[in-house]
């Protein structure tokens, strides 16, 4: 059974920081991209990164260039998702993905999510 499960998540004051997690199992880590995926209420989803599983390359949009990061430890198949310096409008449901390539329209495999709520 494909599993991606997420961890980390919580309430924090604007200008503080997060580190979500999220193990894998069930598939083939290592042959697959992973990327972080966000919605708020009544937004449309947005993918906030995503990490090569060929050479380790990262891609972020603007909106969170240089606030987040991601990284991937193959042995333990787990990414994770440095977020720093956080906003409120960084409040959404954050869910954790695995992609075919980080160019994928749309991912193979999703997690259920974890919550970030950031106050002003």
């Amino acid at each position: 059974e494909v599993q991606l499960v997420e961890s980390g998540g919580g309430l924090v004051q604007a200008g503080g920081s997060l580190r979500l997690s999220c193990a894998a199992s069930g598939f083939a880590f290592d042959d697959y991209a992973s990327g972080w995926y966000r919605q708020a209420p009544g937004k449309a989803r947005e993918g906030v990164a995503c990490i090569s599983n060929v050479d380790g390359h990262t891609y972020y949009p603007e909106s969170v260039k240089g606030r987040f990061s991601i990284s991937r430890d193959s042995a333990k198949k787990t990414v994770y998702l440095q977020l720093d310096n956080l906003k409120p409008e960084d409040t959404a449901v954050y869910r954790c993905a695995a992609l075919t390539t980080c160019w994928s329209y749309e991912p193979d495999y999703w997690g259920q999510g974890t919550q970030v709520t950031v106050s002003s």
